[in-house]
C-alpha cells in the first residue's frame, strides 16, 4: 500500500464504509491507482475502517472477492449517479453484473436458521466462511443500503479534475468530495479567469 494511503483514507474518514471502498480507487497526476493490490492492502483497510475481521489475515480468495465487492459497488455508483468519468465507464461488467456481484458477496451474511435438537426447536445462526468474508458480507450489506435505500438520491460523483471518488453529499452547498477537491476547482476557476483576462 503506497505510504500516503492512510491520509487518503482518513480524508473520507466521515464517510461511509461503502464509500471508503470505492475510494480504494483514486487518482493523481500519475494515473489512476488501486490500494488493494494485497491481502496485507486489505487487512490494513478493513482494520482503517473499523471492519472488524476478529484479526484474520485475509486470503488471495478473499481479496479477489473484496476487490468484486468494490469495482461492483463503484460501477452501481456509476450508475445512480449518472457517472460517466472514464474511471468510472472502466468498472468491471455492466450493471447488472454488478448488481449480481454485489448480492452473491452479500449472500455471506449470517442469517437465521432454525434447527431441531434434541425434539426442541431453536433459533441459531449461519456463520460465515471466516472473520474476513463475513466483514466483506456486512460492507456490501451497507452498500445495498446506501445504493438502494432512501439516500441513494445523496451520492455523488466528485467532479473535480482529476477525481474519481464519490461521496455523499452531506450538506446542501457540499459539491467535493473532500477540501482538496474544492480548492483544487476553486484554483482552476481563478486561473482560468485571469487568464481570460489577459
Amino acid at each position: 500500500m503506497p505510504e500516503d494511503a492512510t491520509a487518503r483514507e482518513w480524508m473520507l474518514a466521515e464517510e461511509a464504509v461503502p464509500i471508503r471502498l470505492m475510494a480504494t480507487i483514486w487518482a493523481d497526476v500519475a494515473g489512476v491507482h488501486d490500494d488493494l493490490c494485497t491481502a496485507d492492502d486489505l487487512d490494513a483497510w478493513l482494520d482503517a475502517t473499523a471492519v472488524d475481521r476478529s484479526g484474520q489475515g485475509c486470503t488471495s480468495a478473499e481479496l479477489d472477492l473484496a476487490r468484486r465487492l468494490r469495482d461492483a459497488v463503484r460501477r452501481l455508483a456509476a450508475q445512480v449517479t449518472g457517472d460517466d468519468r472514464e474511471a468510472a465507464r472502466s468498472a468491471t461488467g455492466d450493471a447488472r453484473a454488478a448488481v449480481r456481484d454485489l448480492n452473491e458477496v452479500a449472500a455471506h451474511l449470517p442469517g437465521p436458521r432454525i434447527m431441531l435438537a434434541d425434539g426442541v426447536l431453536q433459533c441459531t445462526t449461519s456463520a460465515p466462511g471466516s472473520a474476513v468474508t463475513g466483514a466483506l458480507a456486512r460492507v456490501a450489506a451497507e452498500s445495498i443500503a446506501l445504493l438502494g435505500g432512501p439516500d441513494a438520491d445523496m451520492l455523488r460523483a466528485c467532479r473535480a479534475p482529476g477525481c474519481v471518488l464519490y461521496f455523499v453529499k452531506t450538506h446542501p452547498r457540499r459539491e467535493w468530495c473532500s477540501v482538496t477537491c474544492g480548492n483544487r476547482v476553486r484554483a482552476a476557476r481563478r486561473y482560468e479567469k485571469v487568464r481570460s483576462v489577459r
